[in-house]
């Protein structure tokens, strides 16, 4: 049911995050109002003052290199993909949002494009397995010629500029090349002409042009800055000669006043001269700088890290503000606070972060360095935060400053890597790698293990409690899911598969229970006695991460290693909705209390907000083939205290009826396993 025919498409609301390891990745449109970046597969355009935010969706890869024309009408974008098969180009309207052409030449990554100054043509430069510079038509949406980036004996083309004023001219570099080409359309030919640098040699990591063209600057890895003439196409002079950039020129912006706007590796962001690069002004940012774009006439300059955050720069005082910030590492985790929508909190390596959801803003950073947070959840009392650590320590935060409430620690040998708590507050469960299951009495000034569940032989995945706190549900990469009886401490059932669990969830009735793993399955089972009820194929490709359902049990939400969110009727097992926006692996996913949004997280780093599909809040079709996998009644008492002499929950002369009784009947069907009649 992966690809169901029928399904609607859910609409992207927002997207968190930022994709910095993009070279010169943010750009600020020619309108001085919206903002462009890369994010995994969708190119995002935003809006500076509203924060509004669309989507241009199309690429099948993460998004490699965008770029505007200068008249602002178009945007085009390219992707990478794998070895030996072909990276697209798309040209896009901007007004429209539309995609007008695909372009397929280069194989393997689309390393840089750029448009010439009046837009009749674009330029692309291919990656490293394809090495070549191909210039197509952008009125008749075609190829006019192409050759090899760079002569033998240098070494790879990856930056890639156009002429200011010239359609015909354009600049590639890269390590010890530098080469201007001439476009001769009639004879639909690229002539290139290799630019001296003398004794110097270089790796170029960014190239900026002069608005009369007479010369480009040209950022190097060493930290210095060459100024080349595009006439006799001669390196003029380079600096600065003694105090160079430390860890290598990334960005560059050329002012109108002349001087130049350097971006580091190191973080620093500097105003330098452009006669001589002396330093007259720097500050300091986190991660290296990988785009500098300005706002208009330039009394604003927008900067990009690759520790994904983009900040504000005021020309004329020179001063910095944070204005985006996102993970930039996987994200792991999702959780909401109990019966709010406006927060939900997410972790990944080194932190976690608290979002106000209408803005799509980062409200609270909580920073452990050099750890990795696998799972949250807020206390039901909405005083604290805990979570789940890669060091095997258990920490509780305050969700208002972030502040260290308590840690515990050695709470598992192997990392924690599932977490729940309580509704009454009173006890945490966790989860650890070597797949024991833990459970704390946490006090006001005391925490305290109550008692240790040993039955898993791998990492826990996933944990759920129920309402009433007298039973749990952990899921295990040792193919099991284990439900327990928190009064007495012992295992009620055991659920086994051959499959790595993932994740599992209660129907809000918490008579059945919906899992997913690594064997494409969404299984349906009966909490009673442990039984399946049905199957259904989740995912064509890789294995589902993460479950959530709705609190009326009518619908439900996947996520997995295909990159899709799929939206599912729960009674009919039959997919709705589909979401395809993230490139990575989603990791976890959340339907938020109300039914407003549904938030997924990937290991790309990305964070997006779906809007429910309208009318899902209740089901409203039945099954006409099969019965519906309803949740049933609660057992009678005397049949309950009967099943649990059996040996896990599931041997014994009751059960060899059932079997018996399953093998005469034909499959069990949804609604009918557990030998006892439905509502």
């Amino acid at each position: 049911m992966a690809a169901q025919p029928g399904a609607g498409r859910l609409q992207l609301l927002a997207a968190i995050g930022y994709n910095g390891h993009v070279p010169c990745g943010l750009i600020c449109h020619p309108d001085k109002e919206h903002v462009l970046y890369p994010l995994g597969c969708t190119v995002v355009i935003q809006e500076l003052d509203s924060k509004k935010q669309t989507f241009l969706h199309g690429h099948t890869n993460n998004v490699s290199c965008v770029v505007v024309s200068r008249n602002g009408a178009y945007v085009a974008s390219g992707q990478v993909t794998f070895l030996g098969f072909k990276a697209d180009i798309i040209l896009w309207d901007f007004q429209r949002k539309e995609l007008l052409a695909r372009f397929s030449l280069h194989k393997g990554k689309v390393q840089g494009l750029a448009f010439s100054p009046n837009s009749l043509y674009l330029v692309s430069l291919g990656g490293l397995d394809d090495g070549s510079v191909v210039v197509w038509n952008v009125e008749k949406r075609e190829a006019i010629c192409g050759s090899p980036a760079s002569a033998r004996r240098s070494g790879h083309a990856a930056v890639l500029l156009c002429s200011s004023s010239r359609d015909e001219m354009f600049v590639t570099a890269g390590d010890g090349t530098i080469r201007a080409w001439e476009l001769d359309v009639a004879n639909r030919k690229i002539h290139p002409a290799e630019c001296q640098t003398g004794q110097l040699k270089r790796v170029i990591t960014c190239v900026k042009m002069a608005d009369d063209d007479n010369y480009f600057y040209a950022g190097t890895s060493s930290g210095d800055v060459l100024k080349v003439n595009t006439r006799n196409k001669l390196m003029t002079n380079y600096g600065p000669l003694k105090e160079k950039f430390a860890s290598g020129v990334t960005a560059l912006l050329l002012l109108k006043t002349g001087d130049l706007v350097v971006g580091t590796g190191g973080g620093i962001v500097a105003l330098c001269k452009g006669s001589n690069y002396k330093v007259l002004k720097k500050i300091q940012v986190q991660g290296a700088v990988t785009s500098l774009t300005c706002r208009g006439e330039g009394a604003q300059l927008l900067a990009g890290t690759n520790d994904c955050q983009i900040y504000s720069i005021d020309l004329a005082a020179f001063r910095e503000e944070l204005v985006a910030a996102c993970h930039n590492e996987a994200v792991h985790d999702v959780a909401f606070p109990l019966g709010t929508s406006d927060l939900f909190a997410t972790c990944s390596k080194n932190d976690i972060r608290v979002w106000h959801t209408p803005e799509y803003r980062e409200l609270l950073r909580i920073v452990v360095p050099n750890l990795t947070c696998y799972a949250i959840d807020f206390m039901r009392d909405g005083k604290s935060i805990i979570s789940a650590w890669d060091d095997g320590r258990i920490r509780a935060f305050l969700p208002e400053s972030g502040r260290l409430l308590y840690q515990i620690d050695h709470a598992h040998s192997l990392g924690v890597t599932a977490i729940a708590a309580t509704s009454d507050s009173k006890r945490v469960i966790s989860g650890g790698g070597e797949g024991q299951v833990r459970l704390w009495e946490i006090g006001e000034r005391t925490q305290k293990l109550g008692e240790i569940l040993k039955e898993h032989v791998s990492a826990v995945s996933c944990i759920k409690i129920k309402k009433n706190d007298l039973e749990c549900v952990t899921a295990s990469l040792d193919g099991t899911c284990i439900i327990w009886d928190l009064v007495r401490f012992v295992r009620r059932q055991m659920i086994l598969a051959n499959t790595c669990f993932k994740c599992v969830c209660y129907h809000p009735e918490e008579y059945q229970i919906i899992t997913g793993g690594t064997d494409r399955q969404i299984g349906y089972w009966e909490v009673f006695d442990g039984s399946a009820i049905r199957e259904v194929e989740g995912s064509a490709s890789g294995s589902i991460n993460g479950l959530d359902i709705t609190a009326d049990g009518a619908y439900f939400v996947t996520g997995g290693d295909d990159h899709l969110v799929k939206v599912w009727d729960y009674n009919e097992g039959a997919m709705t909705h589909i979401g395809a926006g993230h490139s990575g692996t989603v990791t976890r996913l959340k339907i938020c209390p109300g039914n407003k949004y549904i938030v997924s997280v990937s290991a790309d780093g990305a964070i997006l907000l779906w809007k429910y599909p309208p009318g899902r809040g209740r089901s409203r079709s039945r099954p006409r083939t099969k019965p519906p996998a309803r949740p049933l009644r609660p057992p009678h008492r005397h049949r309950h205290r009967h099943r649990r002499r059996g040996v896990g929950g599931g041997s014994g002369p009751a059960s060899a009826r059932l079997g018996a009784m399953r093998g005469a009947a034909g499959p069990v069907g949804p609604g009918q396993g557990g030998g006892r009649p439905g509502p």
